[in-house]
């Protein structure tokens, strides 16, 4: 079974249309966690009247660790209790088609960590600022080959976790949307089993986006060149 940890900010006008390429897209059976800041975060009214009319449960967890994307995350991945956790945008930025795929390879293949690939052959990505997909396609495939990490994007918080590898790992981050960079980087470093499929991005259709490119880039380049050291000192011993 999936938990699905979904942060929001006033999605109210994206959730139910998430919440039914949910119930169309996946097949394995799961939970939903829905972490929030505010109690006026006007997504809450509309999954209080809707709930109901879904086959999976949704639980709404308020953010444990503070405001802001990256605690609503660490609360999710914490309060999770099943055997896979996948972290997705209340955006519909993600083709959820993939989703039963990468929970395969959890279950079955013996993966620790699923990366949906925007830059893998494949993989595609659908408008969005131009800065944005170049610095984090540069980054993905350029770490890629510099350190052999298996995934050509790096830098999606698409990605799926065995819950047992996550409650291993401790988390640093305290800036945005990296800590899914950070959590694999730590990952691969420790030798946990890591694969990438391909997985296609959608630039957002309602509401605003609350991804802050220049505040956050110092904390992913943070984590892009740890990797590059923590390989290139694996490779000298």
């Amino acid at each position: 079974m999936i938990n699905i940890v979904i942060p929001v900010y006033n999605e109210g006008g994206n959730i139910q249309k998430l919440f039914e390429e949910i119930k169309l897209k996946i097949k394995t059976p799961v939970e939903i966690l829905v972490v929030y800041d505010f109690e006026e975060d006007n997504t809450l009214p509309v999954i209080e009247t809707i709930k109901a009319n879904y086959p999976f449960t949704v639980r709404l967890e308020r953010n444990r660790y503070g405001r802001g994307a990256l605690n609503a995350i660490k609360s999710g991945m914490q309060l999770s209790t099943k055997e896979a956790v996948l972290v997705m945008m209340a955006d519909l930025s993600d083709n959820l088609e993939v989703v039963d795929t990468m929970y395969t390879k959890i279950a079955n293949e013996g993966y620790d960590l699923v990366c949906g690939s925007r830059y893998m052959k494949g993989g595609k990505q659908h408008g969005g600022p131009f800065l944005k997909g170049l610095f984090a396609r540069v980054a993905g495939v350029s770490l890629h080959w510099l350190t052999r990490i298996p995934t050509h994007d790096v830098s999606n918080s698409f990605k799926m976790y065995r819950k047992t590898m996550l409650d291993a790992i401790s988390i640093e981050s305290n800036g945005g949307f990296e800590i899914g960079m950070e959590i694999l980087v730590k990952a691969y470093s420790a030798g946990y089993k890591i694969t990438e499929i391909p997985s296609e991005w959608y630039d957002r259709t309602a509401g605003k986006s609350n991804f802050k490119l220049w505040a956050w880039l110092p904390h992913y380049l943070h984590w892009y060149w740890l990797c590059i050291r923590n390989t290139w000192f694996k490779t000298k011993r």
